[in-house]
């Protein structure tokens, strides 16, 4: 197989990764079915993520991505998670997506320092965009993704 089994991400994870497609900021380079090269570029546009993605059979996979949760502390990376998305690998939600754009998550993440206090800070800008009806589908979509990962084996290509 590859190489050590990642773990789950954290949950706001799921949130950045549907927020890097509404932004457009996934871009497949190539795909040839079962194997996919992708970049996905962070929030702030300074850096970009190579990422792959092999699919041996539906539930388990291949990956590598050098971004720092993927690579340093061994979870399933959001621009991984992203790329899975695009795939069809986990099911898309475009209202949640839509809910999702320009969040600076960099930007977030280095001055809070605490993803809850992140996951606060984005539910009340989507409540304030589409109310609690919006955040309570928001939080669902990140639930059922969290869901559909813990099905799957990622092992990082490393």
């Amino acid at each position: 197989m590859g190489g050590r089994l990642l773990r789950l991400p954290p949950k706001i994870k799921i949130l950045e990764a549907a927020g890097s497609i509404a932004d457009g900021r996934v871009k497949i380079l190539e795909d040839k079915g079962s194997k996919v090269k992708a970049v996905v570029e962070s929030s702030m546009g300074d850096r970009s993520y190579n990422v792959t993605l092999e699919i041996v059979n539906p539930k388990v996979f291949i990956a590598s991505s050098d971004d720092n949760g993927t690579r340093f502390r061994g979870y399933i990376g959001y621009p991984i998670v992203s790329v899975m998305m695009v795939k069809g690998v986990i099911p898309r939600n475009q209202e949640v997506e839509e809910s999702l754009k320009g969040i600076p998550w960099r930007v977030l993440n280095e001055r809070l320092k605490s993803y809850e206090r992140v996951l606060e800070e984005i539910t009340g800008s989507i409540e304030a965009k589409g109310g609690e009806r919006l955040v309570v589908k928001v939080r669902e979509y990140m639930e059922s993704v969290m869901r559909d990962l813990s099905r799957y084996k990622v092992y990082s290509r490393e």
